[in-house]
């Protein structure tokens, strides 16, 4: 689609959404150390939701049956994919880990081209494949398979047909309501796995202030930006932009948490970061096509892969 100041936007949103991500593993990883990893997004999404229902809940009673439904598939989407990658790693390398849930940026344009029928640039298939190279320099030492890895590929699966939904059913009036109602799936879904043990909540005020930040930045913030940025872009793009969040997440590891500068950072975050600007270049450059449709339209029936 042609480059407009709308889709910049979207980018640059994208691109910030990142690096909240990134910011967050050191505080998950101290975090889930004390709170189960399902008590903990339970707790946190419904916060969340809880939040942006009080604020504007009028944004739900807008949708209408057909966008409410799709908006509680795409919470089912991520929540499979939180959850996916969580118990996954568990048994899976933190390196690995990263790498297998990154696959998703090749699932994201394959999915879309095969389901979907889709045209995917020449260009941009070697702006993927950069990226993914990118994220085995960055991330992976070595790999072996097993449920845990199993599971985790699971969870790249889900990411990108959250992806591709997202892109395909959202629509910038409609984003706010959307991101409320994928909110309170996530929580509730989460919230019931964790119940059966019982509910462990953040105990120190070092650790709820930890659990604030992801309320307000990587999960109310970051749903409506992703909902509202993909209104605007392809699936794909996206899912190029979107592989910044291990690049962002290294970044805050040499700075905040003792880790030192390594080749792998500067090779791979490169890479990574190289084919996200070669993306972004040739939207800009691209002109309009007649025959594409509108992002984020929904009028017309849309099927998911497997229906």
């Amino acid at each position: 689609m042609a480059e407009t100041g709308t889709s910049r936007l979207a980018t640059v949103l994208l691109v910030g959404l990142t690096v909240v991500w990134g910011s967050t593993f050191f505080l998950i990883k101290d975090l889930v150390e004390h709170v189960p990893s399902l008590d903990f997004l339970g707790v946190r999404f419904l916060l969340a939701a809880a939040i942006m229902t009080a604020i504007a809940w009028r944004r739900i009673a807008r949708l209408g049956r057909p966008l409410l439904l799709r908006s509680a598939v795409l919470g089912l989407l991520y929540t499979a994919a939180q959850i996916l990658q969580t118990v996954g790693l568990e048994t899976t390398p933190a390196s690995v880990s990263g790498f297998l849930t990154g696959v998703y940026i090749v699932l994201t344009p394959l999915i879309a081209a095969l389901a979907f029928r889709q045209r995917i640039e020449t260009s941009t298939w070697i702006a993927v494949a950069v990226a993914a190279a990118g994220l085995v320099v960055l991330t992976l030492t070595g790999i072996s398979f097993g449920l845990g890895e199993a599971l985790t590929l699971g969870g790249a699966l889900a990411y990108a047909l959250h992806i591709i939904a997202t892109a395909r059913w959202a629509r910038v009036e409609h984003a706010l309501g959307i991101a409320i109602v994928q909110l309170w799936v996530i929580g509730i879904v989460c919230l019931a796995g964790g119940a059966p043990d019982g509910i462990t909540l953040p105990s120190t005020g070092e650790q709820w202030a930890s659990m604030l930040y992801m309320v307000v930045f990587a999960s109310i913030a970051a749903m409506w930006v992703q909902t509202w940025a993909q209104a605007q872009l392809s699936a794909t793009r996206a899912a190029v932009i979107m592989t910044a969040e291990p690049v962002w997440a290294t970044a805050f590891a040499v700075a905040f948490g003792g880790e030192g500068i390594t080749w792998r950072l500067v090779v791979g975050g490169g890479m990574i970061l190289g084919a996200m600007y070669a993306v972004e270049l040739l939207a800009a450059r691209r002109p309009a096509r007649r025959d594409e449709p509108p992002t984020g339209a929904i009028d017309a029936p849309v099927r998911m892969p497997g229906e």
